[in-house]
């Protein structure tokens, strides 16, 4: 099968070429500036290796999404959500975890007022 044609990188001034949004060069430059300027310093506390394997069990148990099967739809999910924030006292419970896909990650974080439309 072929493969599709190699676009730009994004990053500012860069001739590579690459599959992605940015070139082998540029792809842990970027990462790491995200991390540094867009997450809040704890957020390793918060989610390390203890969340990480709760959220591979997690979504192990649950590979759909939540919000979409309730409304019908079958769409495999791609994160997990805590309804109640661990910024806000929730845990990393069952009870407190839901499988949601990326649309409605963003959906529910849009609701909660803290993403703008415009950002994803």
């Amino acid at each position: 099968m072929p493969h599709k044609p190699l676009k730009p990188c994004k990053y500012p001034g860069c001739p590579n070429l690459t599959e992605g949004s940015y070139c082998e060069e540029h792809k842990g430059l970027v990462a790491k500036e995200y991390n540094r300027y867009s997450r809040s310093s704890d957020h390793n506390k918060k989610y390390g290796r203890a969340w990480k394997r709760i959220r591979d069990r997690y979504a192990k148990e649950h590979p759909l999404c939540e919000r979409c099967l309730k409304e019908g739809r079958i769409t495999p999910m791609d994160e997990v959500h805590h309804i109640l924030p661990v910024n806000r006292g929730g845990g990393n419970e069952d009870s407190n975890l839901m499988s949601v896909c990326k649309s409605c990650h963003n959906k529910i974080h849009i609701e909660l007022g803290d993403r703008h439309p415009h950002e994803w």
